[in-house]
């Protein structure tokens, strides 16, 4: 296997970063992204939320609009940078930070019906009225529910996300394999050593990486916020009991189930189930991890424009 297939891509302008400068070199490696999107004729901006807040994003490209919503503790670029370049070729990208993630936040509640709306009200803004939408893992639950309401929205793809189909002793089964009590403890890390063990989990091989830079990264996407990060966890079972009566899916837009065969997080079963019950087309990638945005970039954008096509 080549390296190239499992070195998280995200982490290549880091490497490249901490060689020139590692006292600072997550900075360099965000700076280096960003010269990379507006190289692309990408802009990023912010969001006034109604609630109090703001919602950063990404834009960029012509066609189609297409919103890319990303997992928990990443951001816009560290989800999607690859595929923000690639699809940006085809598709008007979307790519906000989620509320508590990089640097949004908002003054609503904690959960998935907030971040919800934030999208709704960036939408809105941006006076898109009819669009394609991609989602991941945590990304794909709040996609999930947008699709519940699916006034808008033309195609979707769901990687790495099992929408409802994740039950209370699912969630059991996820804290063991982590060894942790419960599944919060294993998205919102309280240490970069947690951390480590969650990257462990999620990629094919996270590198190591000296210590400083393992603090940055820590203390860059899992140190804020951390309250309502567990919050956006812990309300899940919630969301999952509200949602299942209002999902109907023949009132579903057209969707397309991609998933790595040896997801740690949410098994290849609980794809197949969700598949099943959209009556929608799946995509597995042999021996992929959680994290496939990161891992197979290339595959998963084709996949989402000849899906869309």
């Amino acid at each position: 296997m080549r390296m190239m297939s499992v070195f998280p891509r995200w982490l290549l302008g880091l490497v490249i970063a901490l060689s020139l400068n590692g006292c600072s070199a997550l900075a360099v490696k965000e700076q280096l992204d960003a010269k990379q999107l507006q190289k692309a004729q990408f802009t990023q901006s912010e969001l006034a939320l109604a609630e109090g807040g703001q919602l950063r994003y990404w834009i960029g490209g012509q066609g189609e609009p297409l919103v890319l919503l990303h997992g928990f503790g990443g951001t816009a670029t560290t989800t999607w940078l690859p595929m923000m370049l690639e699809l940006s070729q085809h598709y008007r990208v979307i790519a906000p930070d989620l509320a508590w993630f990089g640097d949004s936040y908002s003054q609503g509640e904690a959960n998935i019906s907030t971040q919800h709306q934030a999208v709704k009200q960036l939408l809105a803004q941006l006076r898109v009225e009819h669009y394609n939408l991609v989602g991941i893992s945590y990304g794909g639950l709040v996609a999930y529910d947008m699709m519940a309401q699916p006034n808008g929205i033309n195609k979707a793809v769901i990687l790495s996300s099992p929408g409802t189909f994740i039950s209370d002793q699912d969630l059991v089964e996820l804290s063991q394999r982590f060894e942790r009590e419960q599944p919060a403890d294993i998205f919102v890390p309280e240490n970069r050593q947690q951390m480590r063990h969650l990257f462990d989990g999620v990629f094919t091989r996270f590198p190591p990486l000296p210590h400083a830079i393992d603090e940055q990264i820590y203390q860059r996407y899992f140190a804020a916020w951390q309250p309502q990060k567990r919050q956006l966890i812990n309300t899940l079972p919630d969301y999952r009991d509200h949602l299942v009566p209002l999902v109907k899916p023949q009132q579903m837009p057209p969707t397309l189930v991609i998933w790595g065969e040896n997801d740690r997080v949410f098994p290849l079963q609980q794809g197949k189930q969700l598949a099943r019950y959209l009556d929608a087309p799946m995509m597995v990638i042999p021996n992929a991890p959680h994290n496939i945005s990161n891992e197979h970039p290339t595959t998963v954008s084709q996949a989402i424009s000849l899906f869309i096509e």
